[in-house]
């Protein structure tokens, strides 16, 4: 997806701080293990967001293992579950969309890093597509709702959003039980609206540049570049709006271990990341976290 969905690390302890990686870690682990080493390159926050969701109830360990980034002494892993699985399929199926959907908007020439990426991944997502069928015939229907909003210029934010929204709603349909189903549907459904229109925010100075569709400009009618700064505070509205819905249904769960960092997301993170891309700086704040994360991963 996109990367948005991370802990505020400075509010974990160092124990807390380490099982977040344990989780990235292990996803990471579980991509090579099923797709091969290229899927490694996948890898984001999302999905490990996601496998830490959908691990809850499940009693996880972890244990050292080796990679190419650590060679010698290893790191921390979670062992194999059927949540990292979970988290894997569906994250080769959205990248290989996500793919298409570059290879659509970009020309024969910047196409080409995309066009390369799909001979890679074809065989990933062949195979992730005969495991998750359902979920893959989804992101194909939602994507196109998706284009077709952009095609018409929607100016409507929750009707722009609505098809990305409903797409990570039906992750939901991988949970087993009942009640979780209900609750990660509400919850995956508003996460996919924040990130439609965090993103659209963060990408409004280039849309604006280059021409492509962006709901804001539609929404607002801005001219130029840049978001008034009334805008910013019309959009900070409504996407707290769906942080409180996010929230709401994550106090229905029982987080147990994971209460510490789920915690930090839905109390800190998505507003301190909100709040970092209206101010302009959340791209600069970004490299600095991954810089962090390759020292401490």
């Amino acid at each position: 997806m996109f990367g948005y969905v991370r802990p505020a690390a400075q509010r974990l302890s160092d124990a807390e701080n380490q099982r977040f990686r344990d989780a990235y870690c292990g996803l990471c682990h579980t991509l090579a293990r099923r797709y091969g080493f290229a899927a490694r390159f996948l890898l984001n926050f999302d999905f490990t967001f996601l496998a830490i969701l959908l691990s809850l109830g499940m009693e996880l360990s972890s244990r050292c293992e080796r990679c190419v980034v650590h060679p010698c002494k290893g790191c921390g892993t979670l062992e194999p579950s059927a949540a990292l699985d979970t988290a894997a399929d569906h994250s080769i199926v959205l990248s290989w969309w996500q793919i298409q959907d570059h290879i659509a908007d970009h020309g024969f020439w910047k196409g080409l890093p995309y066009r390369l990426a799909a001979l890679i991944f074809h065989g990933a997502y062949r195979k992730a597509k005969a495991l998750v069928p359902a979920f893959d015939d989804a992101v194909r229907r939602h994507l196109h709702d998706l284009s077709e909003r952009e095609a018409e210029r929607c100016a409507s934010l929750d009707a722009a959003a609505e098809p990305f929204a409903a797409l990570l709603s039906e992750i939901a349909a991988a949970e087993p039980d009942a009640t979780k189903r209900r609750i990660f549907s509400q919850l995956f459904y508003h996460l996919g609206r924040w990130i439609y229109l965090i993103d659209a925010a963060d990408d409004f100075t280039a849309d604006a540049r280059s021409g492509n569709y962006n709901p804001l400009r539609y929404r607002y009618g801005v001219e130029g570049d840049t978001l008034p700064d009334e805008v910013k505070a019309a959009l900070g509205e409504t996407l707290d709006a769906s942080i409180h819905q996010m929230a709401g249904a994550y106090a229905l769960l029982d987080a147990g271990a994971w209460s510490g960092v789920l915690d930090s997301i839905f109390y800190d993170s998505f507003y301190g990341i909100g709040k970092a891309v209206l101010d302009g700086v959340y791209r600069r704040r970004t490299r600095i976290i991954r810089r962090t994360e390759r020292e401490q991963i």
